[in-house]
């Protein structure tokens, strides 16, 4: 059972990202954008103010009581979109259409709903996450080695 203040801060945050990730609407399109893609327009310090109004969000989550899976899936959805927003124009479109802060709270609100089940999502993704780590991190290496092993030889 939740309580009506946190009923009222997870009602206050699903308004914050729609504000961020969806309150503008493109004329003649079913497009929408939010304060979060224009802000981005400004280079490398609208993607820091985005970034850092975004993790309000997980901050505000994490005092919910969300859980560290949870919360890495909230901090990778932030990090894509801050890094991919430092490139030019490409990144802008992205941060339009990834929509973070909306992926976060619905992420929050199904940790809410069904918290196991939200837990054991995340924690699959974060797997996902570290075994592609690894698999890249052996791609670099084998590349390097045969890399070198021609250059020698």
């Amino acid at each position: 059972m939740t309580l009506p203040r946190e009923r009222e801060l997870r009602e206050r945050l699903r308004m914050l990202a729609w504000l961020l990730d969806s309150s503008i609407p493109i004329p003649g399109t079913r497009f929408t954008v939010g304060l979060d893609a224009l802000i981005g327009l400004v280079p490398f310090l609208g993607d820091l103010i985005g970034v850092l109004i975004s993790s309000y969000i997980v901050a505000e989550a994490r005092r919910l009581g969300a859980s560290r899976s949870v919360l890495a899936r909230m901090a990778f959805n932030v990090a894509v979109e801050g890094l991919v927003g430092l490139i030019p124009f490409a990144g802008d479109v992205f941060d339009a259409a990834w929509k973070a802060n909306q992926r976060n709270v619905q992420l929050l609100e199904h940790w809410v709903e069904r918290p196991r089940h939200a837990e054991r999502a995340s924690w699959a993704f974060v797997a996902m996450i570290v075994l592609g780590m690894v698999a890249l991190a052996a791609v670099t290496i084998s590349l390097t080695y045969l890399l070198l092993r021609w250059l020698v030889s």
